[in-house]
């Protein structure tokens, strides 16, 4: 018998009473950041961007949050002697901002283990291609339009997923298919995905606020 589970929230105490906490991870301009934060002004989206986290400390995304009044952090791996102590500094930022759900946003690095284990099912990815084709390791960005085209796809898109512990093999949440067009180059492709993007990454974070999704083995169930 298949196991079906619901995503329960990691403290579900405080999210009775307090916003649904967002910790987002960036590593450049974060127009994905722009575009959850564009919702929750507009109030279609109830949840609150509670730290901004990237990689890279030039990061526009970094901006972003601070003109929004938001913790801006840079961490990484490169500022600590080892691994754990990174994974520590991580760890507390996290716990700080009482983190519902990471929302990995433009994010090129993969999470230490420990913080993907410890948040199982409380995070999500926005990649832009129909996963499982085109993902993995160094397929980011324009990599992956570039492959889309030299493969000859007549289709492309975008993929929300959980993230486990490998490159965009977790399990898809939303998809969007996106025409390509015979003029098409991978700058031109690159901009209809990310309106795409922009679309489906702060839908998918509306179904854990509202407690909508349900977990089936490599299937998501979305209730209504």
């Amino acid at each position: 018998m298949r196991q079906i589970k619901s995503v329960k929230c990691l403290n579900p105490g405080s999210a009775m009473n307090e916003p649904f906490k967002l910790a987002v991870f960036i590593s450049g301009r974060g127009s994905n950041l722009q575009a959850i934060l564009d919702q929750i002004d507009n109030s279609e989206l109830d949840a609150q961007v509670a730290c901004v986290i990237s990689n890279r400390s030039e990061a526009g995304g970094l901006g972003i949050a601070q003109q929004h009044g938001i913790k801006a952090v840079h961490l990484s791996p490169k500022q600590f002697a080892s691994e754990q102590d990174y994974e520590k500094a991580l760890l507390a930022v996290l716990q700080e901002a009482d983190t519902n759900l990471i929302v990995l946003a433009g994010y090129l690095k993969m999470l230490p283990q420990l913080v993907i284990h410890l948040y199982k099912n409380r995070i999500i990815n926005i990649h832009p291609a129909l996963l499982p084709s085109f993902g993995g390791k160094g397929m980011f960005g324009i990599h992956v339009h570039e492959a889309v085209l030299e493969y000859g796809c007549k289709v492309s898109g975008a993929t929300v997923h959980l993230v486990d512990e490998n490159y965009d093999t977790g399990v898809p949440i939303l998809q969007e298919c996106v025409p390509v067009k015979c003029s098409d180059t991978p700058e031109s492709l690159a901009a209809r995905v990310l309106e795409v993007e922009h679309r489906l990454l702060p839908a998918a974070i509306k179904l854990f606020v509202q407690d909508r999704i349900v977990i089936d083995n490599r299937r998501i169930v979305i209730k209504p």
